[in-house]
């Protein structure tokens, strides 16, 4: 029986289910310290190892590299088995491999330690979101959503300030290590939280013989929404982009700006700081948006990527020096926007069993075509075109992004109503 104290589409009191989502929120973050905290040591590793521009960018790609080959695998087990213990472990991985990275001697050393951090996070997008989608009511979905993704640029801008104030203060090795505690110590109390009871999968047949039929039609559940699809592949360029600027921009800022090493990255991360607004915004807006208009959790990403695209391309094609910093930071504001609409329609338009399954292939796609790629190839471009140049192009791969986002809004409403609901319950 439902306790009465529990608001309707609610599993727990507001209390606790606040209490779980700042936990989710903190593991987001001190994911993407881990994950971008290297981006503002490449001076220094450049001077000590001697790596070149693209071996900076596999630094960086490594991580996504694991992402990419298991996040599908994982996801199957966050379904099936357990978010909460899943997510625990994981965390617990990625953090003991980012204090690793201080202990390595040379660039491949370091290239296995970063790869190893990707294979503790390549489960967490998809099974923070599935979590998040259950504890929720759906209407605030969006919302809370984007106030999770809030997480993603404060955690990248702590990890590009801090990497460089550490590593010109201390050396750049202690750096790893000092942001590896803190996250150790969210994911063990994340282990002790009550979850969602594990939900069945709604298939037609379910007998042995009929397995390959259930194959099927969990292939179906996705490849016959286009919506998702579009979606999907949509995310892809953008996170192209965001992983690109925020793996190179202090370099730009570096040698365009004439700034040195603790400015480049000081203004580097206010820049993705200014997302901590926009991907929340994005989820009130799109939520508010919709009371009006069913199609707006993909109508709202086709307005603000080809608004952030715009904006990108004045700044680095008519902006210098201030005029084009304070262009760049309202850049930061808006490319993060798409974020939570988008996310939130991988959870509408699926079953409730195999919500991590989809965002993960979400998270696959947006890995294997955007952020495990963008690093080398900016690198290589750099190398050969000039930074300058070589950022130019990111404009025009948003607009991609923006265009695939409005053809999924066509099919939204309709792939919507296919999907059963159903009530969730929680753990005791």
């Amino acid at each position: 029986m439902r306790d009465q104290h529990i608001k309707p589409g609610y599993l727990f009191s507001t209390r606790y289910t606040n209490y779980i989502f700042i936990l989710l929120f903190l593991l987001y973050m001190f994911d993407y310290i881990d994950r971008m905290i290297v981006t503002s040591m490449f001076v220094f590793m450049e001077r000590d190892w001697g790596i070149t521009t693209a071996q900076q960018g596999m630094l960086v790609s490594a991580v996504y590299w694991s992402i990419v080959i298991l996040t599908f695998p994982v996801s199957i087990i966050i379904d099936r088995w357990s978010r909460r213990k899943t997510i625990g472990i994981m965390a617990i991985v990625w953090s003991l491999a980012t204090g690793l990275c201080a202990l390595t001697g040379n660039f491949t050393q370091l290239l296995m330690a970063r790869i190893l951090i990707g294979v503790g996070e390549a489960g967490y997008a998809p099974g923070g979101t599935a979590m998040i989608a259950g504890l929720y009511p759906h209407e605030k979905r969006s919302q809370m959503i984007g106030i999770w993704n809030a997480s993603i640029p404060l955690g990248t801008a702590i990890g590009v300030a801090l990497g460089g104030v550490i590593a010109s203060s201390l050396g750049w090795r202690h750096a790893f290590g000092l942001v590896a505690l803190p996250g150790l110590i969210v994911a063990v109390l994340f282990y002790m939280i009550k979850d969602y009871k594990t939900v069945g999968i709604d298939l037609p047949k379910s007998t042995r013989e009929e397995a390959r039929s259930n194959r099927k039609a969990i292939i179906n559940e996705f490849i016959q929404k286009p919506s998702f699809l579009f979606t999907t592949f949509g995310m892809a360029p953008v996170m192209f982009v965001i992983t690109g600027m925020m793996t190179w921009l202090p370099k730009y800022l570096l040698e365009m700006g004439g700034l040195n090493e603790k400015q480049a990255g000081f203004r580097a991360s206010l820049v993705f700081l200014l997302a901590i607004v926009g991907a929340p915004l994005g989820g009130i807006l799109t939520d508010r948006w919709r009371k009006y208009r069913f199609r707006a959790r993909l109508l709202f990403p086709t307005v603000t990527t080809t608004l952030s695209a715009v904006i990108l391309f004045t700044a680095l094609y008519f902006g210098k020096g201030v005029s084009q910093y304070l262009i760049l930071l309202v850049f930061g504001l808006t490319v993060a926007a798409f974020a939570s609409a988008a996310v939130a329609v991988t959870q509408d338009v699926v079953q409730a069993g195999l919500r991590a399954v989809s965002y993960s292939i979400a998270v696959l796609v947006q890995n294997l075509l955007g952020s495990s790629v963008a690093p080398v190839v900016i690198g290589i471009l750099i190398h050969r075109i000039g930074i300058e140049k070589a950022l130019l192009t990111l404009p025009f791969v948003l607009l991609v992004g923006a265009f695939l986002f409005y053809l999924g809004s066509r099919h939204y409403e309709a792939d919507f109503n296919k999907v059963a609901k159903i009530q969730l319950e929680g753990e005791s």
